[in-house]
């Protein structure tokens, strides 16, 4: 894309609830070779092919040796621009960069009805499926059966109590 076409769609984006961040990335590994490999991955077929990111550009430094440690790091500092803000909270819970900066909009940022809904729903999806990874890899397997036992409970019990309060809103 040339110059004047990013800035196009960019532009364009941003009018539509888009977002433009700088995104800022470290890793440190004990083998300098794989730094830059490791981080050009990380944006090029990882980063770039998420949901919701339009593009990204940006720059790996040179792997620095960390003194007092065996360890070689790098930083990176990509722009992305996301089409809208459950794009950027998505990227930030599955990359976790080391910071973020939002380059655009500037001032206020409004979101509509439906778009928050769905970013509410995918948060609780995400805290789900990390709570769930963490107890499958910390939970014994009875423990594991044993709280997914109780969360099946809980859920039926949310069906029963949703089932009651319809029915009583019929009645009214």
């Amino acid at each position: 894309m040339s110059k004047s076409e990013v800035d196009e769609l960019t532009e364009k984006t941003i009018s539509k609830g888009g977002v433009l961040a700088k995104l800022y990335f470290d890793m440190q590994n004990k083998n300098q070779d794989e730094l830059q490999p490791l981080m050009t991955d990380l944006i090029n077929n990882r980063l770039l092919k998420s949901v919701g990111v339009l593009y990204c550009t940006g720059a790996i430094d040179e792997p620095l040796k960390l003194e007092k440690e065996d360890l070689y790091s790098t930083n990176a500092v990509v722009t992305v621009l996301f089409n809208d803000i459950g794009a950027v909270i998505n990227t930030v819970f599955n990359f976790a960069p080391a910071g973020i900066e939002v380059i655009k909009p500037l001032g206020d940022f409004h979101i509509k009805h439906g778009d928050l809904q769905s970013l509410l729903l995918d948060l609780s999806n995400i805290s789900v499926n990390y709570s769930k990874y963490i107890l499958e890899k910390v939970l014994s397997k009875e423990d594991f059966e044993k709280v997914n036992l109780d969360i099946k409970m809980r859920s039926e019990l949310g069906k029963k109590l949703l089932e009651k309060s319809n029915a009583n809103d019929k009645k009214k």
